[in-house]
């Protein structure tokens, strides 16, 4: 890994490389945004700024301490456990998955599940007003508590972060791209916190969309885990185009109103 600032100043291919990773980077933010956004928007209203600034915080502070120990890093892509079953070769000649685990690939699955299980536990408490007993009811929690959500966030903070480093390492060898696309994703995260919170807290069918695109995020995460490649083209397209019809879904409810108010104001009287 290369650490030498001065050559990159000058050089053409390294702008281009840190423009690409700054917007890889931000796209990548943008999952990590939506789960801290979810959780804190159960606090009181008077804590939820400050888990905001935590959480995204202490995603900085993870990402760069991962890039001081870029060496270390790199080495969590070998296997270390290895079961031996591999599936059918795809065209180009790769498994279709493997049970060789990584270390990265331990972290994937383990953040994969935790995302599942927090994402079916929000849906369920939001499709089923009826109280039960089981593991997936909250209803006897009277209000989310600051510390465990905080320890919630750094657990996805960290999922997300390896996965980010890794994808950096992946794009280019220089660690001073690295910790500028870091800085300057992350600082994107810190200034739309507060407004995706607080649309995500004004629409209820958004939070429910939410919900769904970590669902899809954990599936994704447990999948590469397994060593079966998800373009990430697709699963961006796929947020991409249910955001869009989300969208015009909330112009026609909006127009909806309008035209019942309309009709509910009488007209004025004549002179």
């Amino acid at each position: 890994m290369d650490w030498d600032v001065a050559p990159l100043l000058s050089d053409p291919a390294a702008w281009a490389a840190l423009i690409t990773l700054v917007v890889m980077e931000v796209v990548l933010g943008i999952d990590n945004l939506i789960f801290i956004s979810i959780l804190t928007n159960k606090l009181p209203e008077h804590q939820r700024a400050r888990a905001r600034r935590i959480g995204i915080g202490l995603a900085l502070v993870m990402r760069l301490v991962l890039l001081s120990t870029i060496a270390l890093i790199v080495t969590l892509i070998h296997p270390v456990i290895d079961f031996g079953i591999t599936g059918s070769l795809d065209d180009h000649g790769n498994p279709t998955f493997e049970t060789a685990f990584s270390w990265r690939d331990i972290i994937l699955i383990a953040g994969g599940l935790f995302l599942v299980w927090k994402a079916t536990k929000e849906i369920h408490h939001s499709v089923d007003p009826t109280p039960t007993d089981d593991v997936l009811d909250k209803k006897q929690v009277v209000a989310a508590n600051f510390g465990s959500t905080i320890f919630q966030i750094i657990l996805l903070d960290l999922v997300f972060s390896i996965d980010s480093i890794l994808t950096a390492v992946g794009m280019t060898d220089h660690v001073p791209i690295m910790v500028v696309a870091v800085i300057v994703a992350v600082t994107v995260m810190l200034l739309a916190a507060d407004p995706v919170a607080n649309f995500i807290h004004k629409n209820p069918t958004v939070v429910m969309l939410a919900l769904g695109f970590l669902l899809m995020i954990g599936m994704v995460l447990i999948a590469e885990g397994f060593g079966v490649h998800v373009p990430k083209g697709y699963i961006y397209a796929a947020m991409a185009f249910s955001a869009l019809v989300e969208g015009l879904n909330m112009l026609s409810r909006n127009a909806a109103k309008k035209k019942a108010l309309q009709q509910a104001t009488p007209p004025p009287a004549a002179q």
